[in-house]
C-alpha cells in the first residue's frame, strides 16, 4: 500500500505517517526531513528531487508512507501513485494547539520527523503560517481539485476521531 498525508501544518502529519509506517510495517519518509538541513537550511533542489525520487522507485513494490505538502517534490507522482491520499483538514486553532504541544514537547531537540540539528521551534512567522498563509484560498482550492481529480482515494478527517478511526480500519485491512 502507498499512502500520502498532506495536510496543514500541526495537523498531525508526521504523527499519523510514522503510526501507519509502524502498524503497516512500510518505509516511511518525512519530507521535512528531506527539506531542512542541520540549523534550518533548505537542501538544494536537485538533492532533494534524488531523494525523493529515490525513495519512490526503491519502495515501488513494497508500498511506502510520505508525509508532506512540498510541491516541487514530485507532488503529482506521489498523489497518482499512491492508493490512498489522507488529508488532514483540521481548524487552525486545533493545529496552533498541535505545534504549540509539540513546541514544549520537543523544545531544544530535534524530533524523530525532522532533520537532526532543527531543533524544535515556534515564531510569528510558523503561526502566521498556521493561522493564515498556510490556509490561503489557492491553497484550498487546491485540495479540493486533489478531492475531485482523486475521489476514489482521497480521505479527509477534520479531527482525531475521524484519523483514529481511519487508522483502525487500514490496519484492520492489513
Amino acid at each position: 500500500m502507498k499512502i500520502a498525508v498532506i495536510g496543514y501544518s500541526g495537523a498531525g502529519k508526521s504523527t499519523l505517517a510514522s503510526r501507519l509506517s509502524d502498524g503497516l510495517e512500510l518505509p516511511v519518509l518525512h519530507l521535512d526531513t528531506v527539506h531542512w538541513l542541520p540549523g534550518w537550511k533548505e537542501r538544494a533542489l536537485d538533492a532533494k528531487l534524488k531523494m525523493v525520487s529515490d525513495f519512490l522507485d526503491i519502495n515501488s513494490e513494497k508500498g511506502w508512507v510520505i508525509d508532506g505538502n512540498y510541491k516541487k517534490l514530485f507532488y503529482e507522482r506521489r498523489m497518482d501513485e499512491a492508493d490512498r491520499i489522507i488529508f488532514l483538514d483540521f481548524p487552525a486553532p486545533r493545529c496552533l494547539i498541535r505545534a504549540y504541544k509539540r513546541y514544549f514537547k520537543y523544545k531544544g531537540r530535534s524530533r524523530a520527523s525532522i532533520t537532526e540539528g532543527c531543533d524544535e521551534k515556534i515564531d510569528l512567522e510558523f503561526i502566521k503560517w498556521i493561522l493564515h498563509d498556510g490556509r490561503t484560498r489557492e491553497i484550498k482550492k487546491g485540495y479540493a481539485a486533489l478531492a475531485e481529480r482523486y475521489p476514489e482515494k482521497f480521505i479527509r478527517c477534520r479531527n482525531d476521531r475521524q484519523t483514529s478511526a481511519l487508522v483502525d480500519s487500514l490496519l484492520r485491512s492489513k
